[in-house]
């Protein structure tokens, strides 16, 4: 999996990235056919957004969160990721 961090209006320290890989390695394992990743960190005024684009098998799945802490909007962007890429899983099953 390849992992592409941008940052807007924020600087994106070590801390930052690693505990982006580390959050994305969790979405990993859920699926294999993760092939690119696309991460945007923003910071708007007071609020600090987060969104990312992955590129899977036959799709492409894109999430977005804003919260007072970048942190916290990391972490709830990967809920939303992961339930899309366990749905995406659970549908490329069926057929």
């Amino acid at each position: 999996m390849q992992l592409n961090l941008t940052g807007r209006h924020v600087e994106i320290t070590d801390s930052l990235r690693e505990y982006v890989n580390n959050k994305f390695a969790k979405l990993e394992r859920h699926s294999d056919h993760i092939n690119n990743v696309h991460v945007i960190l923003d910071v708007e005024k007071l609020n600090q957004k987060a969104e990312a684009t992955i590129h899977v098998n036959g799709a492409e799945l894109f999430a977005s969160t804003e919260h007072l802490d970048m942190y916290a909007a990391i972490d709830s962007l990967i809920d939303k990721l992961d339930r899309q890429v366990i749905k995406h899983k659970e549908k490329l099953a069926r057929h």
